[in-house]
């Protein structure tokens, strides 16, 4: 196993998603300079692999359980598979500037949400059992620890 392997291998779930979004970025990257040097195959190549991870997350959302942010992320992900589409045909730098952004502004939420799973390791003993309680009431059920920390319970789907 290489070092690659080796630290996907100890992410969690939501960290291994900002991996992928951190792919689709680097492939990105790799296809505006293939643009800027002619390399038609290069470009292809990476937006191919800009499309596969595209597709790969789609295909891992849950909508029945993620509810709105799951729908939300349907509809990011088809429209950032038609930008790269339209930024592979058109060899289209702007396009692809635009992807970057838009992407970036997705995973530093993803990174959020990873960083609030990691909070959430460091709390108490007896914060955590109430935060275990509190994913597992019956919809309808009070909250068993304060509203401020119900946003770490929050579970993304994808």
């Amino acid at each position: 196993m290489n070092y690659q392997q080796q630290t996907l291998a100890v992410k969690n779930s939501v960290e291994l998603i900002v991996a992928l979004y951190d792919g689709m970025v680097k492939f990105l990257h790799k296809a505006a300079t293939s643009i800027e040097a002619d390399d038609t195959d290069g470009r292809r190549q990476n937006m191919k692999r800009v499309l596969d991870i595209l597709t790969y997350l789609q295909g891992r959302l849950r909508t029945d359980e993620g509810g709105e942010p799951a729908n939300a992320l349907t509809e990011f992900y088809a429209v950032m598979y038609s930008q790269c589409v339209i930024a592979s045909r058109d060899s289209s730098l702007d396009v692809i500037e635009e992807t970057i952004r838009n992407i970036r502004n997705v995973r530093d939420a993803w990174q959020t949400v990873a960083e609030s799973q990691e909070s959430q390791k460091m709390l108490p003993r007896d914060m955590q059992t109430r935060q275990e309680n509190l994913s597992s009431r019956r919809p309808g059920q009070a909250a068993m620890i304060p509203a401020a920390t119900e946003t770490v319970a929050h579970r993304w789907s994808a």
